[in-house]
């Protein structure tokens, strides 16, 4: 009992009252600090589809942009979902950090109580002789600072380890998606360009179905035609309409698409800076390359940390068996009034002994040795899906390498066909059958081709994706 109710014998029944809530906050705060911790996991972050989407920035102007591949993916990775959405998962796992670590460090209160009270003693069924059954009103002023740390809490520890190794995480994944962004934003740039190819090339076509539809109908008129030939180049130069009308649809919906993803308004009018690249692709040796992306994939990285952090989930549940050591103290003026007050301590160490917690125990190490054999079979799988992209990658260049190459000679041939063709037609030497095919035979060249130069492009970035070099996507593009 302190100074304080020897003092003041009035006090004496405030003191015990005082004591006893005290003992019920000691109790309360002990039960709370039984409860099992947990290192809540990085919140949840960009999914595939999120790369797909963006934070729209700025309003649409009447000016037409230019843009270029460079410009569209840095407005990528400030604007696209998947990488705002990595951002603020690394900004909330270093919360959890700073949550976790505050278990570590001393806790320090200030507190300034002043009461006023008045005790009835004969409504708690006390009735002394000599002693008034009504007490007060009296009152007092405590200015009090408080200290409460846990000098030895090994779980405590062993979580704030985990929860640091997940910001670590975070921060490699926040990297790695903005290697994810360059490679979406330039495949829906590449995806664009294609598109443009495949317009220009109907638009040229159909103009040559148009001037060989012209001739038709004047052989026709001369009477050195039958209305067949007009007829079959009616058909084709509709049909070729017909498929720039799809190619000018799909080039504004891939637009859309791109707009969508860096972050532009869609009501934005832009045409693209560049032109589809392409340069031939040294051989890399693939042992090499493999080696290099796994010194390099940053979500690799991560799938590492988050094990590191699985491993100390798993000691902090082996942890929870060991003692623990806290202290407590506190120190300050109580009294009357602030005058007439007087300093008064307390210092008190608690070693807690886990006794009888078995199942308890045996539950939280059974979860986080789950948790650990998950993520190892993750880290394992992700190490084989980084040999297979980068192999995947290096395949895709290699074949859509040749078939550029063979595209490409296609072009030619179709069109020297066609010109042959169109020749012996004005000559009279043929009707105007082999002119149409020749016409489909371009047609088609021309798409192959577009359609080669697109997969080699898109392998490309594929492949820096793969190496962990997504930001140097034009040292690959460029042929390397």
């Amino acid at each position: 009992m302190s100074s304080d109710c020897r003092k003041y014998p009035k006090q004496l029944f405030l003191c015990i009252a005082l004591m006893l809530t005290a003992g019920a906050m000691a109790s309360a705060t002990l039960i709370a600090q039984q409860l099992p911790s947990s290192i809540p996991g990085p919140s949840a972050g960009p999914t595939a589809g999120s790369f797909q989407g963006s934070v729209t920035t700025g309003q649409a102007t009447a000016e037409t942009l230019e843009l270029s591949l460079d410009d569209a993916i840095q407005r990528g990775i400030k604007s696209n979902l998947g990488a705002v959405l990595s951002g603020t998962q690394t900004a909330s796992a270093k919360a959890q950090r700073l949550s976790q670590l505050q278990p570590l460090l001393p806790d320090v209160e200030f507190n300034a109580r002043e009461a006023e009270q008045q005790v009835d003693l004969a409504a708690q069924g006390l009735r002394i002789p000599g002693i008034p059954t009504i007490i007060g009103p009296f009152g007092y002023t405590d200015l009090r600072a408080s200290l409460s740390w846990s000098l030895l809490d090994l779980k405590a520890l062993r979580s704030y380890m985990a929860a640091k190794h997940q910001f670590r995480a975070a921060q490699l994944s926040e990297q790695d998606a903005r290697d994810m962004v360059v490679l979406t934003v330039g495949n829906a740039y590449m995806l664009v360009l294609a598109d443009q190819g495949r317009v220009e090339s109907y638009q040229a076509q159909v103009a040559t179905s148009k001037v060989s539809l012209d001739q038709a109908n004047a052989n026709h008129d001369a009477g050195t035609a039958p209305k067949l030939d007009v007829l079959r180049a009616q058909v084709d130069y509709q049909s070729l309409q017909q498929q720039l009308i799809v190619a000018q649809n799909n080039l504004e919906k891939d637009k859309l698409s791109l707009a969508r993803v860096i972050g532009l308004p869609l009501d934005q009018k832009f045409n693209l800076a560049d032109k589809a690249p392409y340069a031939v692709f040294d051989h890399l040796d693939v042992d090499a390359t493999i080696k290099q992306a796994h010194a390099n994939r940053k979500d690799l990285a991560a799938m590492v940390e988050q094990t590191k952090a699985a491993e100390e989930q798993r000691k902090g549940a082996t942890a929870g068996r060991y003692p623990t050591i806290k202290v407590d103290a506190d120190y300050g003026d109580i009294g009357v009034n602030v005058r007439s007050s007087h300093g008064t301590g307390d210092a008190q160490g608690t070693l807690s002994v886990p006794v009888f917690k078995e199942f308890g125990l045996r539950g939280d190490a059974q979860v986080a040795q789950s948790q650990l054999d998950t993520q190892k079979a993750q880290l394992s799988d992700m190490n084989a899906q980084v040999d297979a992209d980068i192999r995947d990658a290096l395949l895709d260049i290699e074949a859509a390498q040749k078939q550029v190459e063979v595209a490409r000679s296609s072009v030619e041939l179709a069109k020297e066909a066609l010109s042959e063709s169109q020749q012996r037609y004005v000559n009279g030497v043929s009707d105007n059958l082999a002119v149409s095919q020749a016409e489909q035979s371009v047609a088609q060249a021309n798409d192959q081709y577009v359609s080669a130069l697109y997969r080699d492009n898109v392998a490309k970035l594929s492949l820096a994706r793969a190496l962990g070099a997504g930001q140097d996507y034009k040292k690959y593009l460029g042929g390397k």
